[in-house]
């Protein structure tokens, strides 16, 4: 089982916020429904339960066929997935930020005066 990543960890980890989380981190290639299902870590048939409602919405479309597998890929066209990779991107933003004042902090208590002084010149 895969860890949670900061957006599953704020929304959840139902099958369809487990995908939206794959196709959000690599939303610039495209997949197998076979590899989204493997890669998100759910099962084939609960990625059936939902995909094809998500390619009626537009959310994901078909991008070619390798062989028998029909690839798809994050409709970054898409209003509602314009707004998702915002989100994405804010809870990583946000979680950046945090992380970059906190380590500033303990650099700068970890300094001595002297050190401090001599980091300013």
């Amino acid at each position: 089982m895969k860890s949670k990543t900061l957006f599953t960890g704020l929304l959840g980890l139902s099958p369809e916020i487990k995908v939206l989380d794959f196709l959000l981190i690599h939303k610039n290639y495209d997949y197998s429904l076979t590899e989204i299902a493997r890669n998100s870590y759910i099962g084939w048939t609960t990625l059936h339960l939902f995909w094809k409602k998500w390619v009626k919405a537009g959310i994901v479309k078909r991008t070619r066929r390798i062989g028998r597998a029909q690839m798809y890929e994050l409709n970054k066209q898409n209003l509602l997935v314009k707004k998702i990779v915002e989100l994405h991107d804010i809870i990583l933003k946000e979680f950046l930020d945090k992380e970059i004042t906190k380590n500033k902090t303990t650099i700068k208590h970890a300094m001595t005066n002297k050190q401090r002084a001599r980091a300013k010149i």
